[in-house]
């Protein structure tokens, strides 16, 4: 199959033809290959990365090392992220918003298996070129003063927005300021 021939398959099938090329070379088998993605997504969950910003909002020493290097501070947590982790925080004058333009690089780990809007060819072009009416489009309505931040997840690099801090929120414990964070907040998609 030529490299034109493979760029017009689905993901899906080129994913397959993949594999099924680590199989005949005997790198892997079935089993192990299912093995090895069933004990990934085990612990990919966005309870990982409600955990994260909970802290953050709670801690505000936490918060400083969960900006400065996101990785080492999702380790402190016990959530090994597996690549460079850049936390990007929400502002009154800035909102983030997370893309892959390349394919779909998220990170798994933090939010769980990734959407099938994030994945889509729409999504991954008109962020970048539209953020204020594709986040109109999720129902994020921003004030038009706020600058929107589009962040380019990579191969190497993922990107988890730390939202603001839902006011009312002051006493509430960790566990419970996790329950209002989603995998779309995360993204920058959605509000918490």
């Amino acid at each position: 199959m030529s490299p034109a021939e493979h760029a017009d398959l689905p993901v899906a099938a080129r994913v397959r033809r993949f594999e099924e090329r680590v199989i005949a070379a005997g790198l892997a088998t079935e089993a192990g290959l299912d093995g090895f993605l069933d004990a990934f997504l085990r612990d990919a969950a966005p309870v990982n990365g409600a955990r994260l910003v909970a802290r953050a909002w709670t801690d505000p020493a936490f918060r400083e090392r969960l900006l400065a290097d996101g990785r080492a501070a999702a380790a402190e947590l016990g959530i090994e992220a597996g690549y460079r982790l850049q936390v990007v925080e929400n502002t009154a004058a800035v909102h983030n918003v997370i893309v892959c333009t390349l394919c779909s690089c998220y990170p798994v780990r933090l939010l769980g298996p990734s959407p099938s809007w994030y994945k889509s060819a729409a999504y991954r072009a008109r962020v970048v070129r539209e953020p204020r009416a594709v986040l109109a489009e999720f129902g994020l309505e921003l004030p038009p003063g706020t600058e929107i931040a589009v962040w380019d997840s990579s191969s190497e690099a993922r990107y988890l927005v730390l939202p603001r801090r839902p006011d009312g929120t002051a006493g509430a414990g960790e566990e419970a300021l996790a329950g209002l964070v989603t995998r779309e907040g995360l993204i920058g998609t959605a509000p918490v």
